[in-house]
């Protein structure tokens, strides 16, 4: 379930996680805060559930309220291709509001707690509402023109940098620590999120971790020099 920038090598470096985080999780808290009047049908989920599928019709949106969720569709040949993970105050299945079905599947990664926000909210009668979705929806498309630019600037070693560095924004943003972090996704589902392979993801932690910018134990990240990786960046 992520302001113009110049499109040059050094845009994404230090200044874009924090701000662009800061921007999506003050408007996913208004959101939020707007949507507990509502008695909304939540959906508990458990590691590896979907919250919907592909091909299933498009009734309604659905606020990241509890744990990590991941996006993605298949290719023609029948290849996955995440196209996001998703923390506590995002949204899933916007992409597919013009649509009769969903567009991608939405999966958990961990036991994972989502409201369902039916379209008819959006349809004129809670201008709140719909006002609140757009400034989210805002927000993530500001993050989503950031990744599109990293992927097609950054070399593997800075595409894993950056998506440490955003990821600990977007921790922050929601009151958790900027420096210890569990990957809730598999390296090769970061792989296949940053478009390298499993085995470039592992090199390029072990780089960085021999570099002593971070420390890597299993899933859990601690993040020991920032300035250190933004600086990778400016490379």
């Amino acid at each position: 379930m992520p302001a113009s920038m110049p499109l040059t090598r050094a845009a994404p470096p230090s200044g874009p996680p924090a701000r662009h985080c800061a921007s999506v999780s003050a408007a996913s808290a208004g959101l939020e805060a707007l949507l507990r009047q509502f008695p909304l049908q939540r959906h508990g989920l458990r590691r590896k559930q979907y919250l919907f599928r592909a091909g299933q019709p498009c009734r309604a949106l659905f606020l990241v309220h509890a744990g990590c969720f991941k996006t993605c569709v298949l290719s023609e040949d029948g290849r996955e291709k995440i196209t996001g993970f998703h923390l506590r105050g995002d949204l899933l299945g916007a992409d597919s509001l013009d649509l009769p079905v969903h567009a991608c599947d939405a999966i958990a990664l961990d036991v994972s707690d989502a409201w369902e926000l039916p379209v008819w909210m959006l349809q004129g009668q809670l201008a709140g509402v719909l006002h609140q979705v757009t400034l989210t929806l805002a927000a993530d498309l500001r993050r989503d023109w950031q990744w599109m630019l990293a992927l097609g600037t950054l070399g593997a070693e800075q595409r894993v940098a950056l998506f440490l560095l955003d990821l600990a924004a977007r921790l922050q943003a929601r009151g958790f620590s900027p420096r210890q972090m569990l990957l809730r996704m598999t390296r090769a589902e970061l792989g296949n999120f940053l478009s390298l392979q499993l085995e470039t993801v592992t090199r390029a932690l072990g780089r960085l971790s021999a570099s002593g910018l971070i420390r890597v134990n299993g899933r859990e990240i601690r993040i020991n020099d920032a300035e250190g990786l933004r600086r990778l960046l400016e490379r």
